[in-house]
């Protein structure tokens, strides 16, 4: 019965985005009534949405294999937590978890946006509508997760078990909560282009959304990538996966979009950039999702392979993502206007940060869908692997890494390069001497890693640098400095963080990329391999039940380069229902370092293939998107993010001064 109502209720949730896309554009701009017959419309659609999505979450936790998707991905022997994420584990669910974060941000906005002008406010929750309705109708008639079976089969065919994984309960979540809030941004660059309010008091509004949106997409990525880490065992945090480029486009637009949004809130400049990187970069959102359930892809990410639901993904993807071109096209000379500035400014730091975010996202586009076009058009089928990526996307970031630590000490309007450079000299000096060491250390071998380690400790010393000048010290002196720098804006130190924790993950992937060892081995049970000064002693192995795998695992002992000794595990399970073989990597943390052991097949009589990777500072990569989330969301916390941009004092007239 819970499942009928959860139908039910996405169906008025359903007839209720259409109607609210209908009154909004139809009346925007009269406000009242329509305007709150919209914001309430947004509310009851995630109460609705919430329902749908309890009632398919509930059938999952009761194993009800009467509902067709319970069956297909779920099974009574499945422990709890993957029973609930196995809801967003398919195509089907993962698409109502998607509507459902879709009326989260729509609710959100109607009951946070109060400060918005009603028919601005209007505008944007009826662009909401027009998403929720599409996306809930594609749920509804391509992909319904609420068909039953009659009879209902004994048992399900159970969770793939690469998704049985702590991971799969928080990477899509957090990654749709970026991809999805980036349609907010879509939303309020549509309303601007409909209404003709384009200002710096529209990038004060939508800012927060994007911070918001960019941070969990960050932590999306992030999760993902440690997840591909620890659990496909390839011992690979990044692979240039088409999928994995999908999330990752956004991602730059997102960036780039954030740093526009400054320059029109703070000079009502940059409008044009503005507008066309908000609506570019839901439309890399929406992308992502078409290659995910088009069938195009053969991919470890991939939910569906049908290509009649991929059709009607590119068809939305078409009518939104051109509707807003078109309009964009329609709009563009009214976005001319704007503050006036010289190449040597903050303004100007800012745009050819925008140009090389923008070149990067270009250039992990084309490698990404020149295979499919070429495949399209000729059948010739070729492959775009790293070695495209990493010299196209390198040779970018290189020189936007160099720029990072001067946007924020050049002036608005007109800098003064020299002068900067100047106030810069210290974090330069320390630069250069942290990378003649690590050469030396190094032995100056022929390569560009200390090059590449100097270009991450030179952005996090930058970002140090820039605290310490906004701070003052060496003109009020240390005790004043360190007063002055605990009263900093929350935005200033948000940015200096997240600008602190792009050089933490460069660091990270040039230490992990350049500095790892692996060694490929066979083993029988009392013998050892040495590896970056490790001993790696094999104890030998042991079967194992699980809840619902049978696993072989390897025991092993590890004895540090400085005496100490610890124990690691990494197992081949075999589950019960789909006999899938998985590899559980074994993984032991030395600070900011790690041991990473395959246990793979046998070799002979009672050997075993074992796979042994040293991996030095490879947290710093996970860890600086974490810091770089952390500022995102520190900087929200900022009262000026929560209230409306100031509006010019109205004048007297002067026979009221009187």
């Amino acid at each position: 019965m819970l499942i009928e109502l959860g139908h039910f209720a996405l169906i008025l949730a359903f007839a209720l985005a259409f109607a609210q896309a209908g009154v909004g554009f139809a009346f925007w701009k009269r406000g009242g009534a329509a305007a709150a017959f919209v914001q309430q419309s947004a509310i009851l659609q995630f109460v609705l949405v919430g329902a749908s999505f309890a009632a398919l979450t509930q059938a999952f936790i009761v194993s009800d294999f009467s509902v067709k998707l319970v069956y297909e991905h779920s099974h009574s022997i499945q422990p709890m937590l993957y029973k609930i994420t196995s809801v967003w584990g398919n195509h089907e669910g993962s698409m109502l978890l998607f509507v459902l974060i879709l009326v989260l941000f729509g609710a959100a906005v109607a009951a946070f946006s109060r400060n918005l002008p009603d028919d601005l406010r209007t505008l944007v929750l009826s662009m909401q509508g027009v998403m929720v309705a599409a996306f809930s109708a594609f749920v509804l008639f391509t992909s319904n997760p609420f068909w039953r079976f009659d009879p209902a089969p004994i048992d399900g065919t159970e969770l793939n078990p690469v998704l049985q994984d702590i991971g799969l309960a928080l990477h899509p979540p957090l990654l749709y909560l970026g991809y999805v809030g980036f349609s907010v941004c879509f939303s309020f660059a549509t309303a601007a282009l409909i209404s003709g309010r384009i200002d710096a008091a529209w990038a004060r509004w939508v800012r927060p959304w994007t911070l918001a949106s960019w941070a969990f997409l960050t932590l999306g990525i992030a999760m993902g990538s440690y997840w591909a880490y620890y659990e496909l065992g390839w011992g690979g945090w990044w692979f240039w996966d088409p999928v994995e480029n999908a999330s990752f486009m956004p991602w730059l637009a997102g960036t780039a979009l954030l740093h526009s949004a400054i320059v029109m809130e703070k000079r009502n400049a940059l409008k044009v950039w503005t507008i066309f990187l908000a609506i570019i970069t839901f439309s890399l959102s929406l992308l992502g999702t078409f290659l995910v359930r088009s069938g195009v892809l053969t991919s470890v990410h991939s939910f569906a392979s049908d290509p009649t639901r991929g059709t009607v993904i590119l068809a939305m993807l078409a009518a939104l993502i051109g509707g807003a071109f078109t309009l964009f096209a329609l709009r563009a000379s009214a976005l001319r206007s704007g503050g006036l500035f010289a190449p040597i400014s903050r303004e100007g730091a800012l745009i050819l940060n925008n140009l090389f975010l923008s070149a990067a996202t270009a250039g992990v586009l084309v490698g990404t869908l020149y295979p499919l076009v070429l495949e399209a058009l000729t059948g010739a089928r070729i492959t775009v692997g790293a070695p495209f990526f990493d010299l196209t996307f390198g040779a970018l970031m290189v020189p936007l890494l160099l720029l990072i630590p001067f946007g924020p000490f050049l002036a608005w309007k007109r800098g003064d390069l020299a002068a900067v450079t100047q106030r810069l000299m210290g974090a330069i000096i320390a630069t250069v001497l942290v990378t003649i060491i690590v050469f030396t250390l190094l032995g100056f071998p022929v390569s560009l890693a200390p090059l590449g380690l100097g270009l991450g400790f030179w952005v996090m010393l930058g970002a140090i640098a820039e605290l310490f000048d906004k701070a003052a010290f060496r003109r009020a002196g240390f005790r004043r400095g360190l007063a002055r720098l605990k009263g900093l804006p929350r935005t200033v130190w948000s940015t200096a963080i997240a600008h602190f924790g792009v050089g933490v993950t460069v660091l990270g992937v040039v230490f992990a990329t350049a500095f790892q060892t692996e060694i490929v081995t066979s083993m029988r049970q009392g013998e050892s391999a040495e590896i970056a000064g490790y001993t790696v002693h094999y104890d030998g192995e042991q079967m194992l039940e699980g809840p619902n795998y049978i696993a072989e695992r390897g025991t092993f002992r590890i004895i540090a380069p400085w005496g100490t000794t610890s124990r690691l595990t990494s197992e081949r399970r075999v589950y019960a229902v789909s006999r899938m073989p998985t590899t559980e990597a074994g993984i032991n943390t030395y600070g900011l370092s790690q041991m990473y052991v395959q246990f793979g097949e046998r070799f002979g009589a009672d050997g075993r293939v074992v796979r042994l990777w040293h991996k030095p500072y490879v947290l710093l990569i996970w860890l600086g998107a974490i810091i770089m989330a952390g500022a995102g969301f520190l900087s929200l916390t900022d009262r000026r993010m929560r209230i409306g941009a100031p509006q010019a004092a109205r004048r007297k007239r002067p026979e009221a001064a009187q």
